[in-house]
């Protein structure tokens, strides 16, 4: 029933899909903030349209959350599906293939962005709600929470979920936001890093300089910035911000050998991003630095002049985007204070430094013998053919921390993406398969949690 639904009604479901895609919702822009409101307005009228008893577009701090339910029966289970409606910016843009916000579909892949993160995925939830309802297979009672910040930190959703605790009351929480080791190889992620992302900014003298009357005279504060992060690691790959490693529980040896048994292979990950090594916290192996382990990087760097041709100036001012994604235990705002502290001790002199914490949150490890996590493991056993394998990610959803501290509930990581989806890098894709594969797939969970749960 379920497979020949979604057969007669695929070509729809990827014409809707593409019509969300179609509004350029990228949070972290003012100008696109009306956008913001038509795509909400778009998953509202989806969620109306499948069959919710209500749907609703409502006011945050920032961008606004969709809210939807279809109660069946009070004294059944109610699932709760948190997803995203916005999306990062496109840039650059001359790298995309074709136009970000015109889908199209390339060699059985969707070519867009939020074709993945998270638009193609949160809406096989949509579509599989519509097709609970259509067969009258529905199995618990649903709710809908579908935010707009997530890819800036969900500044706002944390006081929306305190303010609506009790139209948010669940007994678990519904997530597609996360990858699978391959279609080949199923999995469920069972834990994912926090976040701790902040700006640095360097002054050294009050204005642009001449670089042949001043250099050599005064320090460049791009020179001093490149310095100050070369000595946030040290040569075995190590942070050296006093204090970081203080709250990062080890794995043991067991877990770590358990880890080791899901498939991975070295050449084909160093292949498919053309490096010819890889390199990363000494004594760890790769899937460990990104699933168990912390790690520091320089999302952007710049200042001085980046125009075309040549321009000597000894600059003003020297700027970064420092990230740092954290286990669980690890706390982000006393990394934040951290990083700050050990960051200006690092500074000469000559010049002055302020640092801002854009966004973080905690990490997040999700039990596996939960009767959530069992329902998911039978839905994709019998969807795929195979038992999935818990793994743990090295991507973070802050909030998802978040909604166990304030809603009190758990939840499941229920991800169809790959790897291979380019989600935040220009052609960011969605292979067909994955999104009908998780229409096919969201059902069934719904079936054996309502079944665990009696």
């Amino acid at each position: 029933m379920i497979k020949k639904y979604v057969e007669e009604n695929k070509e729809r479901f990827l014409n809707e899909l593409f019509e969300l895609i179609r509004i350029p919702s990228i949070s972290s822009k003012t100008e696109n903030k009306d956008d913001m409101y038509k795509a909400a307005e778009s998953v509202k009228k989806s969620l109306l349209d499948a069959g919710a008893d209500k749907a609703e577009v409502l006011k945050t701090n920032g961008h606004p959350v969709v809210y939807g339910e279809k109660i069946i029966n009070p004294a059944l289970p109610t699932v709760l599906v948190y997803g995203h409606y916005d999306v990062q910016p496109a840039e650059p843009l001359n790298l995309w293939d074709s136009p970000p916000f015109e889908p199209e579909v390339r060699n059985g892949k969707i070519y867009a962005r939020g074709a993945d993160d998270d638009k193609g995925q949160m809406f096989m939830h949509v579509k599989a709600f519509e097709l609970m309802m259509k067969t009258g297979t529905m199995a618990t009672n649903i709710k809908f929470m579908i935010e707009g910040e997530e890819e800036i930190g969900s500044p706002s959703l944390e006081k929306f979920c305190r303010d609506n605790k009790e139209l948010l009351k669940s007994d678990i929480i519904l997530v597609s936001d996360t990858t699978m080791i391959s279609m080949d190889i199923p999995s469920i992620t069972v834990g994912l890093r926090g976040l701790s992302y902040l700006q640095v900014e360097v002054t050294g003298p009050n204005r642009d300089l001449h670089s042949g009357l001043y250099g050599g005279a005064v320090a460049n504060p791009i020179n001093v910035l490149a310095g100050m992060i070369s000595k946030l690691t040290d040569e075995n790959n190590h942070i050296t911000i006093d204090g970081f490693y203080d709250d990062v529980q080890l794995v043991s040896d067991a877990e770590r050998a358990e880890m080791a048994k899901a498939p991975f292979n070295l050449e084909a990950y160093k292949a498919a991003i053309d490096v010819k090594v890889v390199e990363g916290e000494k004594s760890y192996t790769t899937t460990e630095r990104t699933g168990i382990r912390p790690s520091l990087d320089v999302c952007g760097i710049w200042g001085g002049y980046q125009g075309e041709g040549a321009k000597t100036v000894l600059p003003s001012k020297a700027y970064a985007k420092i990230s740092m994604r954290l286990v669980p235990n690890q706390d982000s705002k006393t990394i934040d204070k951290l990083f700050e502290d050990y960051f200006k001790s690092l500074a000469p002199e000559s010049v002055s430094v302020k640092v801002e914490s854009l966004h973080g949150g905690q990490g997040y490890v999700s039990p596996i013998d939960t009767p959530a996590y069992k329902a998911a493991s039978r839905a994709i056993e019998e969807s795929f053919g195979k038992k999935p394998v818990p793994t743990r990610s090295g991507g973070s959803i802050p909030i998802i921390s978040t909604f166990e501290e304030v809603l009190g509930v758990k939840s499941i990581l229920l991800g169809f993406g790959l790897e291979s989806d380019a989600i935040h890098s220009p052609n960011e894709n969605y292979p067909l398969f994955n999104f009908y594969k998780g229409i096919e797939t969201i059902p069934l969970f719904y079936k054996y949690y309502a079944e665990g749960m009696k």
